[in-house]
C-alpha cells in the first residue's frame, strides 16, 4: 500500500473553533477521519500530521521525499510567506504534492493570492472546505 502524508500547517489545529464562516465547522480531526476513509477507499496509507512550525513541515516534506508516493499539503499561512517550504517541495520532486486549501485563497485578502507552493505543486484545491483533502487525495491516488 502506497503512503501519502497528508501535512498541515499554522492554525489548523484550530479548526471548527476559528472562524467557521471561512474555515467551517469540522475539526482537525474530523478531516484526518475523513482523509484514512478515503484512503481505505483509494488503496492508500494516510500519514497525517499538523505542525504550527516551519521547520516541522519543512522536516516533514523531506521525509516524504523518502518514505511517502505522495503529498497532501495544507501550508496555510506559509503557503503565501515560506521559501524553506517552496524549496522542500521542489528538493522532493519527483514525489508528487497537491495543495489543498480550505478556503478560495483566490477570493480573499490580495496577499494570499500567491501560492510559493503551487510552482511545484502538481496542482491545487481550493474554495471546497473539507472535502479538497478527499479531492487532493483522489488527485494523487490517479497520479500514483
Amino acid at each position: 500500500m502506497k503512503t501519502v502524508f497528508v501535512l498541515n500547517g499554522p492554525n489548523l489545529n484550530m479548526l471548527g473553533k476559528r472562524e467557521p464562516s471561512i474555515y467551517g465547522v469540522q475539526t482537525l480531526d474530523d478531516i484526518a477521519c475523513d482523509c484514512r476513509k478515503a484512503g481505505v477507499e483509494l488503496g492508500l496509507e494516510i500519514d497525517f500530521r499538523q505542525s504550527n512550525h516551519e521547520g516541522d513541515l519543512v522536516t516533514w516534506i523531506q521525509e516524504a521525499g523518502e518514505k511517502a508516493a505522495g503529498v497532501v499539503l495544507n501550508a496555510g499561512a506559509y503557503t503565501h510567506t515560506s521559501i524553506a517550504i517552496h524549496d522542500a517541495v521542489r528538493a522532493v520532486a519527483p514525489v508528487p504534492v497537491v495543495e489543498v486549501h480550505l478556503s478560495n485563497i483566490h477570493a480573499r485578502e490580495p496577499f494570499r493570492h500567491a501560492s510559493r507552493v503551487a510552482p511545484h505543486a502538481i496542482g491545487m484545491i481550493c474554495g471546497f472546505g473539507p472535502l479538497g483533502y478527499r479531492l487532493a487525495l483522489q488527485a494523487l491516488a490517479a497520479r500514483l
